[in-house]
């Protein structure tokens, strides 16, 4: 919308509580009403949340304001800081109010279909009295509790039905009151009684299906326990105090089976942590001394002690919490669609019923009464209820499964688009490879040992902070091999590192390094050509007289990659695509073990953008997938970027479209997987509203259906698409 306000400096913005915002239809009322304050700049809705942001100049309109337009379109407008109070303080009645009216509706229109009953004695006659088949008229008594019902059934829709009416723009609440309204003034008693009952029973059951709805995100985000018990920096005392005033340092108790209260590293005890939570891993993960831990997360049977790195609004939890919260705002394609199509749908309907009830008698002599009647039916099935609130229902119960499954969406139109991807590119290091070297083979020449080599070697690399180097150090310590002592260390620059060992002089470095010594023997170039064949990095260690041998170090192929990739195939995509800066040697045999259609190497960060981007132009819709921080601007090219192994990295959080949160591979294939069911759903749901919706309209326009029979199918609709919905919040193994 355009924006009004003179001085944004001077803006402010201020959140709502809207009761009575469950659909699509309450938010068309709020952009008539609030977005067209003077002052007003923007407005946003969360409905799912029942929530309303409304950013607006102070000077020119005020909170009053903003209330009394909430009233107007027949909401009602709670600050958002005090709606917890407000539920607190809710009287029976404002809680329990459309659950009594709606049931007293259905008592008196049973009661008075029963009176009518016994006064006919003829219960067909009773059915038949309505749709011109009976004599026209009703004893007072059943007149009188068909009068009631319609009174109780329609008390919270007929303040919105008059809000529309004066806005003159028609919505589902105006088209059930003229249709009510309709069939009372022609004297169709019993069905315009039981028109509002089966809609005040739609909206009561719409009303908990979207609770439902909100409920599931509400566990989905509260996930951390309130309180910690924590030692403060510089005291002794254990206190227990809000998460929110545990200062960054204290050491914080976890007993066993507690939740997490904050992010940090582990200081004392050792146990085992369920972080499924977040990550949805299905397998505990063994947390001992320097591991991290996460808010949220869920302690084994181990007691420790963990010292809190992050503030509570700062941890990894609240990252999420925050996205998920902004998710909701970013719609899908097909949501948007509903919207529109409703917007046009709704008067479209309402002039089409009209000119069903005054054409035929104008033009071809029908009878008023029966062309009004058929009229007053398509009015009734044109409610578009079930078509616009299923989709919002569908997509963010799919956004908050993923969640669950360690999966964050940053919003619908991301969850949609992966169901459209055709290529998929895999950044090599940390995606398809495990992200850690390791020492794969000790090859000893010229009557050295594997032990010496390892010795040397350590001692040599010790120093270094290289990844390589860092690999065989862990190899020999693991081995329980000592370094020897080493005097003189000189590293030479992407090349290798020379020192004296035990009164000798040894080098260590690259296969170019050891060429340009002059001791490689065709036997020892033989074997180093066949580790980098295999995608092996060699190291070489000699002396001033030969090779000693070699180490080969390699970024293992993930167990999991190969079968994700087989995977992703079996999800539609046609091409998988591997990107990395290593040589060509290791590139070959990594993409070979993982099974990907192309790779490129040696590629520089800018070069992964220029071949994402050429990817995308070959295929049209494809995904980056990597680090979130390396890769982030080749994530930004595709048309949608996908962090793997997010979890307590914020960077990475921030950075895609999709967080995978733990390092599972599967979960990209589980990704689009799960977002062809959600859009399945939708499409379901949009087909199954607008076929019944169109047979009805056929009913009605040959005089074969009535208004309660409308009216049920329409509330059918209604459950039918939004449990349909409910169905994404399931987490579904594929």
């Amino acid at each position: 919308m355009t924006d009004k306000s003179q001085d944004k400096e001077d803006e402010q913005r201020r959140a709502y509580r809207v009761e009575g915002l469950d659909c699509a239809e309450e938010v068309s009322a709020l952009d008539q009403t609030v977005a067209d304050l003077e002052g007003v700049s923007d407005v946003n809705y969360h409905v799912m949340k029942g929530r309303m942001t409304v950013t607006f100049d102070p000077d020119r309109t005020g909170p009053e304001e903003i209330a009394d337009a909430v009233e107007a379109a027949g909401l009602r407008a709670i600050p958002w800081e005090h709606a917890g109070e407000r539920d607190a303080e809710a009287s029976f009645w404002e809680r329990r109010g459309r659950l009594l009216t709606t049931s007293l509706s259905g008592a008196l229109l049973v009661a008075g279909f029963i009176t009518h009953w016994i006064i006919h004695g003829d219960v067909l006659h009773v059915l038949a009295a309505g749709h011109g088949a009976g004599d026209g008229s009703y004893p007072l008594l059943p007149m009188l509790l068909y009068g009631a019902a319609v009174v109780s059934g329609a008390w919270f829709v007929a303040p919105k039905a008059l809000s529309a009416a004066r806005r003159l723009s028609p919505d589902m609440n105006l088209l059930m009151a003229l249709a009510i309204l309709g069939a009372a003034a022609i004297g169709e008693w019993f069905e315009a009684a039981t028109v509002s009952f089966l809609f005040a029973v739609s909206l009561l059951l719409e009303q908990w299906s979207v609770g439902r709805a909100r409920r599931a995100i509400s566990s989905l985000l509260d996930l951390s326990p309130a309180t910690a018990r924590h030692i403060p920096p510089g005291e002794d005392e254990v206190r227990t105090d809000p998460v929110e005033e545990v200062p960054v340092g204290s050491t914080v108790l976890v007993r066993p089976g507690e939740k997490i209260p904050l992010d940090g590293e582990v200081v004392e005890g050792s146990s085992s942590v369920n972080q499924a939570p977040i990550t949805g891993e299905s397998e505990p993960v063994r947390k001992e001394g320097g591991d991290g831990v996460y808010a949220g997360t869920i302690n084994g049977d181990g007691a420790f002690r963990f010292r809190a790195t992050k503030p509570a609004e700062d941890t990894t939890l609240a990252h999420i919490i925050h996205l998920v919260e902004k998710a909701q705002s970013r719609r899908a394609a097909a949501e948007k669609w509903v919207d529109r199509f409703a917007r046009y749908y709704t008067p479209a309907m309402m002039g089409f019923a009209a000119t069903l009830a005054l054409l035929p008698p104008l033009v071809l002599g029908g009878g008023w009464g029966d062309w009004f009647y058929r009229g007053l039916v398509i009015m009734v099935i044109a409610c578009p209820c079930a078509l616009v609130i299923s989709t919002p229902v569908t997509v963010v119960s799919g956004l908050a499964s993923a969640a669950r499954s360690g999966v964050l969406i940053k919003g619908g139109v991301f969850l949609e688009q992966a169901s459209n991807l055709r290529g998929v590119a895999l950044d090599k290091t940390g995606t398809i490879t495990e992200g850690q070297p390791s020492v794969q083979q000790v090859v000893p020449f010229n009557h050295h040992s594997e032990q010496q080599l390892l010795s040397i070697a350590a001692a040599l690399e010790k120093p270094s902070e290289h990844p390589l180097a860092r690999a065989i150090v862990e190899y020999a310590a693991e081995r329980g091999v000592d370094p020897a002592p080493a005097s003189g260390f000189q590293a030479i620059k992407g090349e290798g590192a020379e020192a004296s060992v035990e009164g000798r002089e040894f080098w260590i470095g690259s296969h170019k390094m050891m060429e340009k010594k002059g001791e490689e023997t065709p036997a020892i170039h033989d074997k180093a050509e066949e580790l980098e064949d295999a995608g092996h990095s060699v190291v070489a260690l000699g002396n001033e007289n030969h090779v000693c041998g070699l180490i080969s170090v390699a970024d293992p192929v993930r167990t999991e990659a190969a079968e994700s990739i087989r995977s992703l195939k079996q999800q539609g995509i046609e091409e998988v695509l591997m990107l990395t800066g290593d040589n060509e040697g290791t590139a070959r045999a990594v993409a070979g073990a993982a099974g990907v259609d192309q790779y490129r190497s040696e590629l520089l960060p800018e070069d992964k953008v220029d071949a994402v981007r050429e990817f995308g132009e070959r295929l049209g819709s494809v995904a980056m997938v990597g680090d979130g921080v390396n890769d982030a601007p080749a994530m930004a090219t595709s048309r949608l970027g996908v962090a793997m192994g997010a979890m307590g990295t914020d960077v990475a959080i921030e950075t895609a479209d999709v967080a995978l949160m733990s390092d599972d591979l599967p979960r990209l294939p589980w990704l689009i997987g799960h977002s062809h069911r959600v859009l399945r759903i939708i499409q379901q749901n949009v087909i199954f509203a607008l076929g019944l919706k169109g047979l009805f309209i056929l009913l009605a326009l040959f005089g074969m259906a009535t208004l309660w029979m409308a009216i049920a199918a329409d509330m059918g609709a209604s459950l039918l698409v939004i449990f349909n919905g409910l169905r994404a919040l399931r987490v579904v193994k594929t």
